[in-house]
């Protein structure tokens, strides 16, 4: 038996973008941080940041990423590793490996948002039913792939 599974803990790095699509789907793309901090062999302490780049393709969590996700936000994620390539500008074949995800929970209750599901509540499935998932997502990956790479670094 094989498994992809990714849980991780972090802060958003920006607000969520949400990109619409022709056949009636859409996207959630936004960045966590982690951090672990260590001593080196001096006695010195190091922290060290990971940035990870997130999808999110359930049109039910995509509408709740949107609406009550902010930078800093601190979030509990489940997911999938998954990896895509696009050709850029120049011809050149790039790639991506982003966490698609699965599940999310908001880990803090931020007194900013008078509208905040609140604490700890867990997101993990659409409204509606999501049996045909993996056909829009396939679809709808088709298409981001051609779009130039956002990331970062």
């Amino acid at each position: 038996t094989m498994i992809n599974k990714v849980t991780l803990v972090g802060r958003l790095g920006k607000d969520p973008e949400v990109r619409h699509f022709d056949n009636n789907s859409s996207v959630c793309n936004f960045t966590i941080a982690t951090s672990e901090s260590y001593t080196d062999k001096e006695g010195q302490r190091v922290e060290q940041t990971e940035w990870h780049n997130l999808a999110i393709w359930r049109k039910g969590l995509v509408d709740v990423a949107e609406k009550y996700l902010k930078k800093g936000h601190l979030l509990y994620v489940e997911g999938k590793l998954r990896t895509r390539s696009w050709d850029d500008k120049d011809g050149n074949k790039r790639y991506t490996t982003e966490v698609v995800v699965d599940s999310f929970k908001m880990l803090e209750k931020r007194e900013s948002s008078s509208n905040n599901p609140g604490e700890g509540q867990n997101f993990s499935k659409a409204p509606e039913p999501i049996s045909n998932q993996s056909t829009s997502q396939d679809s709808s990956s088709a298409k981001v792939e051609n779009e130039s790479d956002d990331l970062p670094f």
